[in-house]
């Protein structure tokens, strides 16, 4: 088990120039409940069970365990999730000190929302913020993909 330290940010400009590379992503969830969070993920080819802890105070810091299942597992176990599944475009967007942003462009349920994240080494670590970065929206629930998955964009 490992700690993920992220922070969030609403996106209000255009990233994609400055993007290496792209994935297509759709994942459901196990469970939703703050204290673990269970997610089956496809990206590309590629299958994922993901377990999350709870948020600290600040929303920064939560445990996280990730293993690579096999595809065709994973399509097997999206029909077992909860409404609705998650489905987005990811690009990584360099920033400075070897991050990276991961800026999610969602489509289907979640069509019009653009959030991107940077994991950090700790919870103080300085980076530089493009201009293409907006509101900070680090800890806030509604913007977790688990909450996305149960009250949609387009429903706010």
């Amino acid at each position: 088990m490992t700690k993920e330290i992220e922070r969030k940010f609403l996106v209000k400009g255009d990233f994609k120039n400055q993007a290496i590379k792209n994935h297509k992503i759709a994942q459901g969830y196990l469970s939703t409940v703050p204290e673990r969070t269970v997610r089956i993920r496809i990206r590309d080819n590629q299958g994922f069970l993901t377990i999350k802890g709870i948020s600290n105070t600040s929303g920064t810091t939560r445990f996280e365990w990730e293993k690579e299942i096999r595809v065709n597992e994973a399509k097997n176990l999206l029909l077992l999730c909860e409404p609705t599944i998650i489905e987005k475009i990811r690009y990584i967007v360099p920033a400075n000190n070897n991050l990276y942003f991961e800026v999610d462009v969602f489509i289907g349920e979640n069509i019009g929302l653009i959030i991107a994240e940077i994991e950090l080494p700790s919870e103080n670590t300085e980076f530089t913020k493009p201009s293409w970065l907006g509101e900070e929206v680090t800890g806030q629930l509604k913007y977790y993909n688990a909450m996305l998955a149960k009250k949609s964009f387009k429903d706010w």
